[in-house]
């Protein structure tokens, strides 16, 4: 006959939230350095790109410059830049190869006046057009400039349909020394070929750069993680042993209080009153006093031990003994709406806590809230249980100090917060005060 599988202890619990909790750390850091590296690597692909079209536009220029003077330059004959018929045939034979392999797509040379002296297009040769205002900086022998893009300027307009071209100019000389302007339209493979082949090798590398930076960071925050949840669960250890000693110390100091000071105040009352009977009339009203404050304050030290040392919570069950907990209010006159399902799931050490919160705010309210409503309500879902307490009363200003009376509010916050929980506070002069808890259905830590 096979046995049942044991149900895992609380400790394994606590370890396995925590590796768990370590595990969510580490894949947040690898979301976030992920999230980086796109971030990062985004804009270095656009830079590397720019740089590459500029790249490839300095090779344009230096390609066009060569042609300029070692093609072109020096069969620019006067006869061609005077128009004459059949002065050009070299020209064309020495570009004709280039551009029929489509490495050129046009070439235009024009004169300082912005005629065009020679065109691989006859029809061009000729006409006049308007010089860009840099063109004196070029002929002077400046720089070339190089652009890519839609050819829709004014005289482009047999180059219109043939996409985004790259267009050089740079400055030519004339067989006699005269300064021209050289003008030329490459395809622009050979410039999306640059910047494929600069992005291809340069970002794979970078990639790999941020990889085994994070990487490298991995393990450090991995060994973070493990210690600062060291650190969680060293303090939740000890809240826990803090906790366990206060329990202990209410048990001892409720102990204490029933055994010796309640049964010697209760032994005093029953011999004031057999005095009582016994003495002479005019000193029985004393006796009689006497006695009646004895036993209201040994009822108040019973109410006492009764708060000190909580009951049983496994024994009775968080819905009763919540419910004895607003007995006194009950018999102070507050009307008291308990809001508790019968059948709440909560484990011990989830209800220990509701209860102790529970305890701080009803004795609060029965000393200090002058209320004439209480609601008390517990809620629970799939993910959490919610104590939800609200009374009518003064209320107090959450802005000033907190008084000693609320101390220990303050103390099951901190401890509900080490939890993974959380406790809110909400009061209005006048208005009353609403205190709401919350915790997880699966406690993080063993609190009780």
């Amino acid at each position: 006959m096979s046995r049942p599988a044991a149900k895992p202890s609380s400790l394994e619990k606590t370890r396995s939230t925590e590796r768990s909790e370590v595990r969510a750390a580490v894949g947040r850091f690898l979301a976030v350095g992920i999230v980086a590296m796109v971030f990062v690597a985004v804009p270095a692909a656009l830079w590397v790109r720019e740089l590459s079209e500029r790249n490839a536009m300095d090779n344009a220029i230096q390609h066009a410059q060569r042609l300029a003077d070692y093609s072109v330059g020096p069969l620019l004959s006067d006869a061609v830049l005077a128009g004459d018929p059949g002065s050009t045939r070299r020209l064309d034979d020495r570009l004709a190869p280039r551009i029929s392999d489509g490495s050129i797509v046009r070439v235009k040379v024009w004169d300082p006046s912005g005629r065009i002296v020679y065109s691989d297009l006859p029809d061009l040769v000729g006409q006049v057009f308007t010089l860009p205002t840099w063109t004196p900086e070029l002929l002077a022998g400046g720089k070339g400039r190089a652009t890519l893009g839609l050819q829709n300027d004014p005289g482009d307009e047999n180059e219109t349909e043939a996409g985004e071209l790259v267009e050089v100019y740079v400055r030519a000389t004339s067989a006699s020394g005269d300064p021209l302007i050289f003008e030329a339209y490459f395809n622009d493979d050979a410039v999306r070929d640059e910047q494929s082949a600069l992005v291809v090798g340069l970002i794979p590398a970078f990639l790999l750069s941020l990889g085994a930076l994070q990487l490298a960071q991995l393990f450090p925050a991995v060994q973070l993680a493990r210690r600062i949840q060291g650190h969680q669960s060293t303090k939740r250890q000890l809240l826990q042993h803090a906790i366990d000693a206060s329990d202990l110390e209410r048990q001892r100091i409720a102990r204490d209080l029933h055994d010796d000071v309640i049964q010697d105040l209760a032994g005093l009352s029953y011999a004031l009153e057999a005095e009582e009977r016994h003495s002479a009339p005019e000193n029985r009203a004393l006796f009689s006093q006497a006695t009646a404050i004895l036993q209201k304050n040994v009822q108040t030290l019973r109410a006492m031990t009764t708060e000190l040392y909580p009951p049983d919570l496994e024994e009775l069950g968080l819905p009763a003994a919540l419910a004895r907990l607003t007995a006194p209010l009950i018999e102070q006159g507050i009307d008291v709406k308990l809001h508790v399902p019968a059948d709440c799931d909560i484990d011990r050490d989830r209800a220990a806590m509701f209860y102790r919160v529970a305890r701080e705010v009803l004795a609060n309210t029965l000393k200090h809230a002058r209320a004439g409503v209480l609601e008390l309500t517990l809620m629970q879902d799939d993910d959490r249980t919610i104590l939800l307490i609200h009374d009518n009363g003064c209320g107090f200003d959450l802005s000033a100090e907190a008084p000693d009376n609320h101390l220990g509010l303050r103390i099951m916050r901190d401890t509900i917060q080490v939890a993974g929980g959380s406790l809110e506070v909400r009061s209005w002069m006048g208005g009353g005060t609403s205190v709401m808890a919350t915790l997880d259905r699966v406690a993080p830590a063993r609190v009780r």
